[in-house]
């Protein structure tokens, strides 16, 4: 596994196990002090690896998606971040499958009753974890190496449902190209998640900017906010809102 320790490696092992897992358990498996154990889940927790909440932890990703969670993450937490802070109480919101959007349902802790449509499996340790998230998870095809269910039925599925704000990401983004990803029925159910949508929101860290995948998802014009780490180029965003869009730099 790319960017954990063995220990750590062992204990996302152990808590995908489904069995329960407290601190002491897992400091008497793995041999080592209670305090040792405690920062490895602050590492882990920090990566988007597991979810703690009152004394429980859980792991939040499988091993097929690890190399992708693990890559900027300090950047992906603070957009998470940032993009929470555009939720309310009371919201209907979608978000979509990606290591940062996954991100954001951590920091709706606090908010009372937010409901979540989404394709993205990642997010269901967070609805475990917080009483006040009402997820409603779609169903289709799913596909381990994204965490997440696409094809036919999670179309149908979404086109259900109308809310306030789509949260999503991209592969790539300029402004030649507009927003594009390398699976097409990853490009559909971005889509149709926006069309159901008032608002939408893309996030997306600055090392997608320049890069153009196999499918356009969307025009650049086309969102209404992004919300990005402070690499992304001032050009770019001087661009971006000379076009009517609403550039966000997560700090």
């Amino acid at each position: 596994m790319v960017g954990i320790s063995p220990r750590e490696a062992k204990i996302l092992e152990l808590l995908r196990s489904g069995k329960e897992y407290p601190v002491k358990k897992l400091s008497e498996e793995l041999g080592v002090s209670a305090v040792t154990i405690r920062g490895d889940l602050r590492d882990l927790d920090f990566k988007g690896l597991v979810v703690r909440s009152h004394g429980r932890v859980v792991a939040a990703s499988s091993p097929q998606s690890l190399l992708r969670n693990s890559s900027n993450t300090p950047q992906k937490e603070l957009i998470a971040k940032a993009a929470a802070t555009l939720v309310s109480d009371g919201d209907f919101i979608m978000i979509s499958n990606g290591s940062t959007c996954s991100l954001i349902a951590r920091h709706l802790y606090g908010l009372k009753s937010i409901k979540v449509v989404t394709n993205s499996t990642l997010l269901l340790p967070y609805g475990r974890a917080n009483p006040m998230l009402d997820i409603t998870l779609v169903g289709g095809e799913y596909r381990p190496q994204a965490e997440a269910l696409v094809g036919p039925v999670a179309i149908s599925q979404i086109e259900s449902y109308h809310v306030s704000t789509a949260f999503f990401g991209t592969d790539g983004i300029t402004l030649e190209h507009g927003l594009t990803t390398s699976l097409i029925e990853n490009a559909q159910v971005l889509q149709r998640m926006c069309a159901q949508a008032t608002r939408r929101v893309l996030c997306v860290d600055s090392s997608k900017v320049g890069k153009r995948g196999f499918v356009k998802i969307m025009r650049a014009q086309d969102i209404d906010t992004i919300v990005t780490d402070s690499g992304f180029p001032q050009d770019l965003v001087v661009q971006l809102e000379e076009l009517g869009v609403e550039v966000i730099i997560a700090r």
